[in-house]
């Protein structure tokens, strides 16, 4: 039996940013001492039973995270918020489906740790890595769960609580969304997720594996 704090499928894992040795337990014959607790809202028990009357039991109990950082979606619907907590690292949001994002709220690169907040909204800025800003968010997709190889669509920073941009239509086999923070900044994004339609997919921002053509 192997105990995965995550996911993987196809011989990739996420969430694959943060990953270490001690996300996995494997075990032949005997007790796993002590309970495993998954720091992401997705855990994976691979198992083979190798004879009739043979087996395990598992006890599961769902345990409020306070502080989420990586979230999997099993289909392509739902809102959510990532915050960094004015930690460095990455976050990020990962629907297994083709979907259609929307950034609800963005205020990511202007909260700063110790003083005021900005008050005046920047908008939304874009290509915020090649303009050399060490916290923005990315937007794309990839061709498996290891989202460090993702492509990128579109990477975003600045303060803008406005509803109306226009959102991204990822057509790609998972769609990612990334949260890079350096830990100067309390940041946070609020995203709405929705199904991508299929006569959409042609004309989607994004069609994950067209560069490899």
């Amino acid at each position: 039996m192997v105990w995965i704090d995550g996911w993987e499928l196809s011989g990739q894992v996420w969430p694959a940013d943060a990953w270490d040795e001690a996300r996995v337990v494997e075990t032949c014959g005997r007790r796993v001492p002590g309970k495993l607790v998954s720091r992401q809202n997705a855990a994976l028990i691979q198992y083979r039973v190798p004879a009739r009357g043979k087996g395990f039991s598992v006890t599961i109990r769902h345990l409020k995270n306070p502080k989420p950082c990586n979230v999997m979606l099993f289909g392509s619907e739902g809102v959510f918020t990532l915050r960094n907590h004015g930690a460095s690292g990455n976050c990020s949001v990962v629907a297994v489906a083709p979907t259609v994002v929307r950034v609800m709220d963005l205020n990511v690169g202007q909260a700063v740790k110790r003083g005021t907040s900005l008050e005046i909204e920047t908008g939304t800025i874009h290509h915020c890595s090649k303009r050399g800003l060490t916290d923005y968010v990315d937007i794309g997709g990839a061709s498996g769960l290891d989202h460090t190889k993702m492509e990128v669509l579109d990477n975003v920073c600045g303060l803008d609580s406005s509803e109306g941009r226009r959102p991204a239509l990822i057509a790609c086999e998972d769609t990612v969304v990334r949260l890079v923070s350096s830990g100067r900044f309390h940041n946070s994004v609020t995203l709405a997720f929705s199904s991508l339609n299929p006569e959409d997919i042609e004309q989607a921002d994004l069609l994950c594996g067209m560069n490899d053509l």
